[in-house]
C-alpha cells in the first residue's frame, strides 16, 4: 500500500493534504473549544441560566398593566406551554428534537446535500430547537470572514453542553422564555400578551401558530404590521402540524379558514393603559430599590431583575376613566378652540409664544451647539414631516418646530385620580391625555389654584369653631384690607338684602358668604382645618384662601377630602402593596397611611356630606342629574380659579372620591368665558362619564350603589331652616343703606330671629 502510495505522488499529496486540513480543523475547533475566540459557557454556568428579565407591574387583581425592560421578557414554566404550542413548535422547528442530542446529523447531511449541492431551498435548515437556544441566550459576534463558522461550533459545543445537563422538557422550557418575537418582545409569555392579551396557557391553537410561524422572520411575519404575510405563514405551521401527525387534514382546513384577530397590547412606556401611572410606578420602585440589595449584595435592577410591583389600581376603572376623559376633552377642545376663534392666545400672544419656544427641546438643544438667536429661528422655521397629536387622530404634516409648538400650546390638559376613601388604595390615576405627547403628569407634579374646592375646608372649620348650621349672612360684596372685594360669578349678588345658610351658600358657591365664614371662623382656624384633613402645600393666611386661591395638587385635594366619608380621618393615597422578586419573595410591602386622629366631629362630617348633597341635588353640580341622569347617592363640589384658568371637580360616594382637574398647561392660557371654563363643564364631565360607564357595569355595584347614612332626627332638626331670608322693612330702614362697604371686619354673622326679636332688638346668644 505504502509502495503503491509512493508510486503515485498525486495520491500522496492528497493524502497529505487531506490528513493537513483534518488537524487544521481540529486545531481550529479546539481553538473554538478552548476559548481562544471567546469563552463559552461551563457547564456549571449552563446551570445558572441567568437572562435578563422584565419588571412586571400588576393591577390589584393581578392584571398586567405595564413593564420595564430592556428586553421584554417574562419566564414561564413548561407546565404552562400548552400541548398544541409545542407541537406546532416541534413540527415547524424541529421535528426529530426529542430523537437527536442537540445536533441533528441527518438534518444536517440533508442541507448538505439538497441546499448546498442541489440548491434546493425547500430542503429547510438544520439547526436544531438546541442550536437556536444556544443562539438565543449568547448571541453571534463578527469574526470577519469566519463569523459563521466559528458562530455555529459555538452554538454546536453550547447545544452538546445544554442537552448533556436539561431535559427535554426544560430546553422547550427555555427556548420558549428566550426566543425573540416581533416588536422587541422576547419570551412566549410576553408575545401572547402583547399580540392576544393573554396568558400563554390560554392560547388557541391558531394563535399558537401565528406565534410560532412568527420565529422564523419576526419582523417580516410581525401579525400587527403585515397580517396576510403572518397569517399565510401560520397555515404553512399548520400543515406542518398535519405532516407529522398532530393534526388531522380536516382538522388543519378548518383552521386555515379562520380570519387572523389581534388583540395587541402595548407595553411600551410611552403606550398602554395607564402611562401616567406606570411612570409614578418607575420612578417610585427605583427609589425603593436603592435601599435594597439582594443576596449578592448587589442592588436590584428594575430593567433587569424580573421583579414583580402589586399596585393597588382597579384596571377596569382605569379603562374607564381614561376613556370618560378622552370622550370629554375631545369635545371641550373643540368649544375652546372655537371660542377664541381668530384671537388665540396659543397664536396672538407673542410672550406665551416666546416662552414656549425657548422652553422647547429643540430650541435647547441648538442653544446649547453655540448657535445664535437668528440661527436658531431659521432652523425652527424648517418644515418637516411631523406626527401631530389630535382627538380625531394622529395626523403627520409637513411642519416647521414652530408649528408644532403652537399647535400643543392651543390643547387642554386634565388629570383625575380616583381612590378607595377608606385606605387610599389608588384606583385610577389619568395624568394627561396622551403620555406620548404630554408626558407632564397632573397628578404627580402638578399644582394649581384649586377655586371653590377649598370652600369646604372652610365650613368645616367653621362647624368645628362652633358656627350653626343655620346661620345666615348676607350676598352684599364686602371690601377688605388692600382693597379686595369677592363677587359672586351669578345673579345671587344682585340683591344685597338676601341672606343665606350655610348650606344653600356652599351648594350655589357663594363667594361673598365663604369669604364671611372664613373671617368669622378666623384664618387661622381655617388653615389649622386643612392640615388636619391631611393638606401639607402653603396656603397663604389671606381672605382670598377662602375662594381656592392657594395652590394644592390633586393628591392635597384627594387627601382632604377622603375624611369626610372616612369618618373624620384622612387617607393619603398610595398604590404599590408590595414588591417581589422573580421567584415571588417579598423585598417590601407597603401599608395605607390613615390619620391616627380625626379632623373633625362626626357631626360636622355628616352635615358637611349633607352640605356637599346638596350641591349635586340643587347646586352648581346639579347637572349630574339633569343632564347626565345620575342617581347615585353622591356628594361633590365644584371649582373654578380666576379668569377661568382651571376647572376642578370633586365627586364622592362612600366607597370613592374622585378628583378631576381640567386646564392649559401654561396656566396663562384660560377658558374664554365661564360657561366653558367653569368646573361643572370643564372637570365635572369627565367624573360624569366614568360614573354611567360604572352603572353600566355591574362589576362595580358596591361602589355605585354605595348611600350615605341619613342624617339623625336631632342633626337634621338643626338643619331644618328656610335656606335663605330677607331683610324686613324695619332693617332697610334703620340701617338706611348706609353700610361702609370698605370694611376692616368682616359682617356679623346673622342668624334666623323671630319678628318681635328682631323688631326690639332682643338680645340672644348669637345675636348681641
Amino acid at each position: 500500500m505504502l509502495d503503491k502510495i509512493k508510486r503515485h505522488p498525486r495520491i500522496k499529496w492528497a493524502l497529505i493534504i487531506l490528513l493537513s486540513l483534518i488537524a487544521l480543523f481540529f486545531l481550529f475547533f479546539g481553538s473554538i473549544y478552548f476559548g481562544v475566540w471567546g469563552k463559552i459557557p461551563s457547564s456549571q454556568e449552563l446551570t445558572e441560566l441567568n437572562q435578563n428579565k422584565a419588571t412586571q407591574v400588576l393591577a390589584a387583581n393581578g392584571e398586567l398593566i405595564g413593564k420595564f425592560y430592556v428586553y421584554d421578557r417574562q419566564p414561564i414554566n413548561f407546565s404552562q406551554l400548552p400541548s398544541h404550542l409545542i407541537n406546532a413548535l416541534i413540527a415547524t422547528e424541529d421535528a426529530r428534537f426529542y430523537e437527536h442530542d442537540g445536533i441533528d446529523n441527518r438534518s444536517l447531511l440533508r442541507v448538505f446535500f439538497k441546499s448546498i449541492l442541489l440548491q434546493d431551498e425547500s430542503a429547510g435548515g438544520g439547526s436544531t430547537i438546541t442550536l437556536q437556544l444556544a443562539k438565543n441566550i449568547y448571541g453571534r459576534r463578527d469574526f470577519g470572514v469566519f463569523g459563521i463558522v466559528i458562530n455555529k461550533m459555538q452554538e454546536a459545543i453550547i447545544a452538546k453542553r445544554l442537552e448533556d445537563i436539561y431535559t427535554k422538557d426544560e430546553i422547550i422550557e427555555l427556548y420558549f422564555n428566550t426566543v425573540p418575537f416581533s416588536d422587541n418582545t422576547y419570551g412566549i409569555e410576553s408575545a401572547s400578551l402583547k399580540f392576544f392579551d393573554k396568558n400563554t396557557s390560554e392560547l388557541k391553537l391558531e394563535e399558537a401558530a401565528v406565534l410560532v410561524g412568527m420565529l422564523k422572520a419576526s419582523h417580516y411575519y410581525n401579525p400587527r404590521i403585515f397580517p396576510e404575510r403572518s397569517r399565510l405563514r401560520r397555515d404553512v405551521v399548520i400543515m406542518q402540524m398535519t405532516k407529522y401527525g398532530y393534526l388531522t387534514e380536516q382538522q388543519a382546513e378548518e383552521i386555515k379558514l379562520l380570519p387572523l384577530i389581534l388583540d395587541y397590547k402595548s407595553y411600551s412606556h410611552d403606550e398602554g393603559i395607564a402611562p401616567y401611572f406606570r411612570e409614578q410606578i418607575r420612578k417610585k420602585v427605583s427609589g425603593i430599590l436603592d435601599t435594597l440589595k439582594n443576596k449578592d449584595g448587589k442592588k436590584y435592577n428594575i430593567y433587569r431583575d424580573g421583579l414583580i410591583v402589586h399596585t393597588t389600581l382597579n384596571y377596569r376603572m382605569q379603562q374607564l376613566a381614561e376613556e370618560a376623559m378622552i370622550e370629554h376633552l375631545a369635545v371641550l377642545q373643540e368649544q375652546h378652540e372655537k371660542s377664541y376663534g381668530n384671537y388665540a392666545p396659543w397664536v396672538r400672544n407673542k410672550k406665551i409664544l416666546d416662552d414656549a419656544i425657548k422652553a422647547s427641546e429643540s430650541y435647547q438643544k441648538l442653544l446649547k451647539k453655540g448657535l445664535g438667536e437668528d440661527e436658531i429661528m431659521k432652523k425652527l422655521e424648517e418644515p418637516r414631516p411631523t406626527e401631530l397629536f389630535e382627538y380625531k387622530g394622529m395626523k403627520t404634516e409637513n411642519v416647521s418646530t414652530l408649528d408644532s409648538i403652537s399647535h400643543y400650546l392651543k390643547f387642554l390638559n386634565a388629570g383625575l385620580l380616583a381612590v378607595d376613601p377608606e385606605n387610599g388604595a389608588v384606583q385610577a390615576w389619568v395624568g394627561g391625555v396622551d403620555f406620548r405627547f404630554f408626558k407632564y403628569d397632573h397628578v404627580a407634579q402638578s399644582k394649581r389654584q384649586v377655586g371653590s374646592t377649598f370652600k369646604p375646608v372652610v365650613y368645616t372649620a367653621a362647624l368645628e369653631n362652633g358656627m350653626d348650621p343655620c346661620t345666615y349672612f348676607s350676598v352684599r360684596e364686602v371690601t377688605y384690607d388692600g382693597g379686595w372685594t369677592p363677587s359672586n360669578s351669578s345673579s345671587e349678588g344682585d340683591d344685597p338684602h338676601m341672606n343665606y345658610n350655610l348650606k344653600t351658600a356652599l351648594s350655589r358657591s357663594m363667594n361673598t358668604i365663604a369669604v364671611k365664614v372664613l373671617m368669622e371662623t378666623g384664618i387661622g382656624n381655617v388653615i389649622r382645618q386643612a392640615r388636619n384633613m391631611g393638606i401639607e402645600s402653603d396656603l397663604p393666611a389671606v381672605p382670598s384662601i377662602a375662594l381656592g386661591t392657594a395652590s394644592l395638587s390633586i393628591s392635597d385635594l384627594t387627601t382632604a377630602y377622603t375624611s369626610f366619608v372616612n369618618d373624620g380621618r384622612y387617607s393619603e393615597p398610595y398604590y404599590i402593596t408590595r414588591i417581589e422578586d422573580a421567584n415571588g419573595n417579598i423585598l417590601a410591602e407597603f401599608e395605607p397611611e390613615i390619620a391616627k386622629s380625626r379632623a373633625f366631629s362626626e357631626e360636622t362630617r355628616k352635615i358637611m356630606i349633607n352640605m356637599m348633597q346638596a350641591t349635586v341635588n340643587e347646586g352648581t353640580a346639579a347637572r349630574l342629574r339633569y343632564r347626565y341622569g345620575l342617581r347615585n347617592d353622591l356628594a361633590g363640589k365644584t371649582g373654578t380659579t380666576q379668569d377661568n384658568k382651571d376647572g376642578w371637580f370633586v365627586g364622592m360616594n362612600p366607597e370613592l372620591v374622585c378628583v378631576t382637574w381640567v386646564g392649559s398647561d401654561d396656566h396663562r392660557i384660560g377658558f374664554r368665558n365661564t360657561s366653558i371654563g367653569q368646573g361643572a363643564n370643564s372637570a365635572l364631565p369627565i367624573f360624569a362619564g366614568l360614573m354611567q360607564k360604572m352603572n353600566a357595569d355591574k362589576a362595580f355595584n358596591k361602589i355605585t350603589n354605595a348611600r350615605f347614612a341619613p342624617l339623625s332626627p336631632q342633626l337634621a332638626e338643626m338643619m331644618e331652616c328656610p335656606p335663605e331670608e330677607r331683610d324686613n322693612f324695619f332693617e332697610r330702614l334703620f340701617s338706611g343703606n348706609k353700610e361702609d362697604r370698605r370694611q376692616e371686619k368682616p359682617e356679623k354673622k346673622k342668624k334666623k330671629k323671630g319678628f318681635f326679636k328682631r323688631l326690639f332688638g332682643k338680645k340672644d346668644d348669637n345675636n348681641p
